[in-house]
């Protein structure tokens, strides 16, 4: 298993030295905005119109679906807003990185996150049936 493991990171060693700077940076610019680091400007855009139909900003984390944008905003220290846009043949949006961010470009950004492999758990239970199963 350490042979694997060592293995494993060295050949990731040696891929990562492949990937251009531009490709790299691009990835950790991503992984700030998911992490609401970084403040973005979302507009949406009507192309028959002209018209600017929504400007969304702040920390914002942006999912593309084929034809619904996902955007997850923070609004507070554990606040948070989702919503919803439907994309068409007319309406189309544009992201905008809107200060500068420091991001390396020798090293990928890997968060881990314990709390997300140890989830909360929501636990629903009938007061009958618990009751019930404590008296017997």
């Amino acid at each position: 298993m350490k042979r694997f493991i060592g293995m494993a990171i060295i050949v990731g060693a040696l891929l990562g030295g492949c990937v251009p700077d531009a490709q790299l940076a691009s990835h950790n610019l991503s992984k700030a905005a998911d992490m609401f680091e970084i403040d973005r400007r979302i507009v949406f855009y009507n192309g028959i119109n002209g018209e600017y139909m929504l400007v969304m900003e702040g920390k914002c984390s942006i999912e593309d679906q084929k034809h619904q944008l996902e955007v997850v905003c923070k609004t507070g220290t554990s606040e948070y807003k989702k919503h919803f846009l439907g994309l068409s043949d007319n309406v189309t949006y544009f992201a905008e990185q809107i200060e500068g961010a420091n991001v390396s470009t020798y090293h990928y950004r890997v968060v881990f996150k314990p709390q997300s492999i140890i989830t909360n758990t929501d636990l629903e239970v009938d007061i009958n049936d618990a009751v019930n199963t404590l008296t017997k």
